[in-house]
Order: C-alpha cells, then sequence, then structure tokens
C-alpha cells in the first residue's frame, strides 16, 4: 500500500467521523482532498469511498440523512440532496 493509499482510507475514515458529528462542510472538504490526492498520484478511490461520496457536490453520502436509496429493477439507485443520481448494479 502507497503513500498515497494510506492518506485516502484516513480521509475516508474523517469524512465519516465529520458527516456522523454533523460536519458537512468539512467531511465534504475531506472528500475533495481525497479526490485530489487520488488525481494526483493517479489512484483509484476504493469502491467504499465512490459509493458514499457525490460526484456533483463532493458530500458525504449519509443514508437517510443526505441521500436517499432506493433499489429498483436489478440497481440500487442512491439521490444525494443536490439531485444527483448514482445507480449501482446488484444481484
Amino acid at each position: 500500500m502507497t503513500l498515497a493509499d494510506e492518506r485516502i482510507e484516513r480521509l475516508h475514515a474523517l469524512a465519516a467521523d465529520a458527516a456522523s458529528a454533523g460536519h458537512d462542510d468539512r467531511a465534504r472538504e475531506y472528500v475533495r482532498l481525497a479526490r485530489r490526492v487520488a488525481e494526483r498520484n493517479r489512484r483509484s478511490l476504493p469502491r467504499r469511498f465512490k459509493r458514499f461520496s457525490c460526484d456533483a457536490c463532493d458530500a458525504y453520502l449519509r443514508p437517510g440523512r443526505n441521500c436517499r436509496v432506493r433499489t429498483q429493477d436489478g440497481h440500487v439507485v442512491i439521490t444525494c440532496d443536490c439531485g444527483s443520481q448514482a445507480r449501482y448494479p446488484y444481484r
């Protein structure tokens, strides 16, 4: 595991803690920082990090608090408060 991967994991943990404590702006900043670290080091974000962050507004998603999760015909639809949707297949 590289230093960039470790930093991305740490920022993911910080974003989750900040979002659960109600500090949404701080969590958004951690998500932006993790994306920037991944881009600069040509790394991809881990799947669990991608699924819990909004691509449009960089919010850390907390189901029931700032996003809505629904299932439709073989995929999960996650709708952020900003209105953007992400769809993920499931079996």
